[in-house]
């Protein structure tokens, strides 16, 4: 590794280990009630938007050919993250229901923090473990995933949206001008009936039906119906309904951030079902330095498209020639997001821009748009 490349080390990670704090917050926020029930929100979605505005930029770029073994400190936190995030969860909706100093609708505001939690942090690591080839990584990323009812995300991502981004294919891809309010409906649907169907693909092709129990979704169902059941018995019929609520937020703070990742983005078809490689320019990317520390270096999404396994840390920054880039973290990004009329205002500007600088010569831009396109073979 030669001396201008920074190492991987314990004070490089440091950094990611500020997800963390959202932990604490969640049990401050059930201890004292009031206004506490606003600090998750508001550091997740405020904090680390300021910071992002005092701390600036992040281009700089680890060696992508670190070992494993020089990464211990940044991966400490995505081992450890599971097992304090099911302790929280659980723990907190046990005190919650009990505490006389919190009324229906305190507990209601902590579990949506806590939902803000879970989606923000949770799925996001999930994301990060379901790409590694380690089974217990793997293992780690499901049982994160069926806390919030979302165990197919899994199948979907790594089968279907890694795949066949910005194409007609990918539910995941939101299209140009389509609001976010449209697009969550439907990639809850769409998302669901792909995933299943990559699965069962896959079955077909070694002769076996979907019955199976190499289909991962008897995993994933198995799961979800364990954390259901453990939430039923902790707090009852209450206990349920704000494991399903927190459930509901934090599907909804990953698809703000689908949303974002991808908007507007489409391949070139070529012909008969034919599309581009994906490359660089096919993702939003973001370089602020905090949000990325929150969401572990997501905002570098062009290299994680390029190399999925690819551990957040050695994710690489690419220069504004080479890919898009956000004029907001994530945090801001998924944030006007919620406003149609904001968000187009901001981004549909820059995805016309994005479309003459690298497809000049594509004059009808109306199938892409509708995702009228062939799909892909």
């Amino acid at each position: 590794m030669t001396d201008d490349i920074p190492a991987a080390n314990l004070k490089s990670a440091l950094p990611f280990w500020l997800p963390l704090l959202l932990l604490p917050l969640v049990w401050l926020s059930a201890f004292f009630g009031g206004w506490w029930l606003l600090c998750v929100p508001l550091a997740t979605w405020y904090l680390f938007s300021i910071l992002d505005a005092l701390t600036g930029l992040n281009l700089e770029n680890l060696d992508p050919n670190t070992p494993d073994s020089a990464l211990k400190w940044h991966r400490f936190v995505t081992l450890i993250w599971p097992p304090l995030q099911f302790v929280t969860l659980f723990g907190v909706m046990a005190y919650a229901l009990n505490a006389p100093h919190l009324g229906t609708l305190e507990i209601t505001g902590l579990f949506f923090g806590v939902g803000v939690m879970t989606g923000t942090v949770g799925i996001n690591f999930s994301h990060e473990l379901m790409h590694q080839r380690n089974s217990v990584e793997r293992w780690l990323g499901d049982i994160l995933l069926s806390m919030v009812l979302y165990s197919h995300f899994r199948s979907e991502h790594l089968l279907v949206h890694h795949r066949y981004v910005a194409t007609p294919k990918d539910p995941v891809t939101a299209r140009y001008n389509e609001g976010f309010h449209r697009f969550f409906p439907r990639v809850l649907k769409q998302s669901m009936i792909s995933s299943f169907q990559a699965e069962q693909s896959l079955l077909q092709r070694t002769q076996l039906p979907w019955t199976s129990l190499r289909n991962p979704f008897f995993r994933y169902w198995s799961l979800q119906a364990f954390m259901l059941f453990l939430a039923l018995i902790i707090g009852g019929w209450a206990g349920l309904g704000l494991f399903l609520l927190q459930a509901f937020v934090a599907v909804w703070q990953l698809e703000l951030v689908n949303y974002v990742e991808h908007y507007g983005m489409t391949r070139e078809h070529l012909g008969d079902g034919k599309y581009e490689h994906v490359k660089p320019h096919h993702s939003w990317n973001a370089a602020h330095k905090a949000s990325n520390w929150l969401l572990i270096n997501l905002q570098r999404h062009s290299d994680h498209h390029y190399k999925p396994d690819r551990r957040f840390p050695l994710l690489q920054n690419y220069a504004t020639d080479e890919a898009p880039q956000l004029p907001y973290g994530y945090p801001i990004m998924t944030m006007a997001a919620m406003v149609p009329p904001i968000w187009r205002r901001v981004m549909n500007p820059r995805v016309r821009a994005w479309r003459q600088q690298y497809y000049p010569h594509v004059t009808d831009w109306l199938p892409y748009k509708n995702a009228t396109n062939p799909l892909p073979r």
